[in-house]
């Protein structure tokens, strides 16, 4: 698995599949009502990456596997001061349809492991709703704790 900076291109394909999905995210966690949740998203999404790409301490990344390349999903870190220590916060990660249950999410934080270190974070930190198992289930997999 190999994470490549994300173009301009694929950054507004993910804005677009992905305020609409976190919107849905709050409904059914509960936190917002379902008139308000699709503004409320876009305006979260603006106000956590005012600059886009060019967002200070945001990565967003392509997940590519195999020797085509191939983009299977994508992955947003932010560098996060959490007490004494700068972490890399996962914000998103998506492993395409298409591609689930292929090991590429469990690939895809092995690649992140490595790509931490490179900016000289000192761990991973990450939140996942409640109704989400199967996130869940993957952390719980690759030694994450609640």
């Amino acid at each position: 698995m190999v994470l490549t900076p994300m173009t301009e291109a694929q950054f507004q394909h993910y804005l677009a599949e992905s305020i609409p999905a976190y919107a849905q995210d709050k409904i059914e966690s509960g936190q917002w009502a379902a008139a308000q949740a699709l503004a409320l998203a876009a305006q979260s999404m603006q106000e956590s990456l005012p600059q886009g790409l060019a967002t200070p301490d945001n990565y967003l990344y392509t997940l590519q596997h195999g020797p085509s390349n191939k983009v299977v999903g994508m992955l947003w870190i932010a560098a996060q001061q959490r007490g004494e220590r700068k972490v890399a916060y996962v914000y998103d990660v998506i492993v395409h349809s298409a591609h689930r249950r292929q090991g590429h999410a469990s690939a895809a934080f092995a690649a992140l492991e490595h790509k931490v270190l490179e900016l000289g974070l000192s761990g991973i930190g990450l939140h996942v709703f409640a109704h989400n198992t199967a996130a869940h289930a993957l952390y719980l997999k690759l030694g994450y704790a609640a």
